[in-house]
C-alpha cells in the first residue's frame, strides 16, 4: 500500500486522545511516529477505557484505541541525561508533537527555539485547548470543557435536552486531525520547519461554517434542534415499525417521491406543505403525517425502497450494530492485532477511514508496551552515529 509518509519521523509527546490521534493518522500515512512517555505511568490513557483489568495492565482500552503501529520510548524529561536523550531524538526527527499546557516545554528546556538550535528543519507542533497564547491560553483544557465553550454543546440535542455534549471526544479527535492536516501541509513546504499552533476551540469552531455563519451572515442565533435538518424538511429522524431512520428529502423531487411511495400524495396539495419553507415551518406536523405510515412496516424495508428511489434513507444503527454489519466489518476498516503483548488477546481496533489507491492505511504493528522501543531506537542512534565518524585509525 501507498505509505506517503514513510520517510518521516515524528516524536510524539502527546497525551490521552487529540495529539496521540494525530500520531494515529500519522502512523497510517507510514510515519515513525515514537511516543516520548514518562516512565512511571506512561500516557495516561494506558489507565482509561471500559476494561478495569486493562487499565491496571497499562494496556487500557482507550490507549489502544489510537496507539496501534508506534513505537513507545520512555524517558523523564526533567532528568538531564533523559534530556540530552531526546535532543538526540529530535537530531533525526522531522516533527515534534505535544499537547501540554502553553510554557511546559519551555520550561523543561525544550521549548522551539532550542529543538530548533538542534534542527533547524523541526516541524513543531502544539495543540492546547485555547492556543499558545490569549487570555485562556493556561486554563486547563478537556474535550467536554471546549466542546461548552465552542457553542456546540448550545446546539446539541433539543429544546429539551440541550445543551448537550457530543457522544464522543469531538472536540479532541477535531484537534488532531487539524493537527495531521497541518503537519502534513508543511512537511511538502519548499522550506521545511516552524510552529504549528492548534488551539482545539479555534479548530471546533472552524469546522462550524454553516451553524456559525447563519449568525455572522443572517443574524440568526443557532438553536438546538435534535434531529430534524433545519435547512429542508422532511429531513430528520423517522420511527418506524422497529426502528428509527433517517431520511433526507432534501430536493423538492425527492419529497414528491417520498410522498407517492408512502400513499401520501394527498401532502403534496395541502397548503402547509406546497414549498419547502412551508415544509420547514410545518416540520412537527409533517413528520406526524409520515410517520403514520412508516410505523406500519420494517426499517429495512423503507431504507431499501427509499434509496432506489433516489431518496437519502439509513437506518439508526448502534455502535455495536454498525461494526457488525458487513458494510464495515468486511470493508477492511477494522484491523485484528493478535495475542497482543501485555494485554493477552486479540485487540480489534479501528484504522482511518480513508482509502489510498483502493487500500485502507494499515500497521502491521499493535500498540506498544510502556518503553517497549527504548533500547531499540538509541542502539540504531548509536549504530548512525558511528557510521557518521569518519575512522580515525
Amino acid at each position: 500500500m501507498s505509505a506517503p509518509l514513510n520517510t518521516i519521523r515524528v516524536l510524539d509527546l502527546s497525551n490521552v486522545l487529540a495529539g496521540p490521534f494525530c500520531g494515529h493518522l500519522l502512523a497510517h500515512l507510514g510515519a515513525e511516529v515514537i511516543k516520548i512517555e514518562p516512565p512511571a505511568g506512561g500516557d495516561l490513557a494506558r489507565e482509561l477505557g471500559a476494561d478495569p483489568d486493562l487499565s491496571a495492565r497499562g494496556m487500557g482500552v482507550s490507549f489502544l484505541a489510537q496507539n496501534a503501529g508506534k513505537k513507545s520510548v520512555a524517558l523523564n524529561l526533567k532528568d538531564a541525561q533523559d534530556k540530552a536523550r531526546f535532543l538526540r531524538l529530535v537530531r533525526s526527527a522531522d516533527v515534534v508533537l505535544e499537547n501540554f499546557r502553553p510554557g511546559v516545554m519551555g520550561r523543561l528546556g525544550l521549548g522551539y527555539d532550542t529543538l530548533k538550535a538542534v534542527n533547524p528543519r523541526l516541524i513543531y507542533c502544539a495543540i492546547s485547548g485555547f492556543g499558545q497564547s490569549g487570555d485562556w491560553a493556561k486554563n486547563p483544557a478537556y474535550d467536554q470543557i471546549v466542546q461548552g465553550m465552542s457553542g456546540v454543546m448550545s446546539i446539541t440535542g433539543d429544546a429539551d435536552s440541550a445543551p448537550l455534549r457530543v457522544g464522543y471526544p469531538v472536540a479532541d479527535t477535531v484537534g488532531g486531525l487539524m493537527a495531521a492536516f497541518a503537519i502534513s501541509a508543511m512537511l511538502n513546504a519548499p522550506e521545511r520547519g516552524g510552529v504549528i499552533d492548534v488551539s482545539m476551540l479555534h479548530a471546533m469552531l472552524g469546522t462550524m461554517g454553516w451553524a456559525v455563519s447563519n449568525w455572522l451572515i443572517a443574524g440568526v442565533a443557532p438553536t438546538p434542534n435534535g434531529n430534524e435538518n433545519l435547512t429542508s424538511a422532511p429531513s430528520g429522524t423517522f420511527r418506524t415499525q422497529d426502528a428509527p431512520v433517517n431520511i433526507a428529502a432534501n430536493k423538492d423531487a425527492q419529497w414528491q417521491l417520498l410522498a407517492r411511495h408512502i400513499g401520501r400524495e394527498d401532502l403534496l396539495e395541502h397548503p402547509d406543505f406546497a414549498t419547502r419553507e412551508d415544509r420547514k415551518r410545518n416540520r412537527i406536523a409533517l413528520r406526524g403525517q409520515i410517520e403514520s405510515v412508516l410505523v406500519t412496516r420494517p426499517a429495512d424495508d423503507w431504507v431499501q425502497e427509499l434509496n432506489a428511489l433516489g431518496v437519502p434513507a439509513g437506518k439508526v444503527f448502534t455502535v455495536p450494530q454498525i461494526l457488525d454489519h458487513p458494510a464495515i466489518a468486511e470493508s477492511g476498516l477494522i484491523a485484528t492485532y493478535a495475542n497482543v503483548p501485555g494485554v493477552g488477546r486479540d485487540v480489534r481496533l479501528v484504522r482511518p477511514g480513508l482509502r489510498i489507491d483502493g487500500q485502507v492505511p494499515t500497521v502491521s504493528a499493535p500498540p506498544p508496551r510502556l518503553g517497549q522501543h527504548t533500547d531499540e531506537i538509541f542502539a540504531q542512534l548509536d549504530a548512525t552515529d558511528r557510521q557518521d565518524k569518519p575512522d580515525k585509525r
